[in-house]
């Protein structure tokens, strides 16, 4: 991080702005930060050239599309081994449905996050997670009935501020 520029007021808001709207124009984040389109797009360039700005997406609302499920899982791995985590880590990423997979401290291992099809497709993707024999001593899984809050942002302007 000793390589980042220094982020002041401005760059910080215009984070925030991209991570609310990544397709809002130049001109429109411009006038949210108080900058004119020429400086808002050089800083735009400096932030995602430094890396602070990794992609661009859209947020797709998979409920218009079709019927899924986010199941939650916890595991734990038989030995603690870098390779045990190693190997695990490799083939787990290979799982198209896997969204979010973190590595936790506690009574377990990794906290996984799927969108599966249904009951079935998740129960297929762990059947094949035990037979590859990837180091799984025990899993649990978590599933979501109803998302209650999905913000789909961090409070970039609050993680940043100094005097709290």
């Amino acid at each position: 991080m000793a390589d980042n520029p220094k982020l002041d007021r401005i760059d910080i808001n215009i984070l925030a702005q991209l991570q609310a709207d990544s397709g809002m124009t130049n001109v429109r984040l411009a006038e949210a930060v108080g900058l004119s389109p020429s400086p808002c797009l050089q800083r735009v360039k400096r932030l995602e050239k430094a890396g602070f700005i990794e992609c661009y997406r859209a947020r797709i609302n998979i409920g218009k599309l079709t019927e899924s499920v986010i199941i939650f899982t916890e595991v734990t791995l038989a030995d603690h081994r870098k390779d045990d985590f190693q190997k695990f880590e490799r083939e787990i990423r290979k799982i198209d449905n896997l969204q979010e997979m973190h590595l936790i401290s506690g009574g377990y291992d990794y906290l996984l996050k799927f969108t599966v099809r249904n009951m079935l497709h998740y129960q297929d993707i762990i059947s094949d997670v035990l037979e590859k024999n990837i180091g799984v001593s025990k899993y649990f899984s978590y599933i979501v009935i109803q998302t209650l809050l999905d913000r789909g942002y961090v409070p970039i302007k609050t993680l940043t501020r100094k005097d709290i």
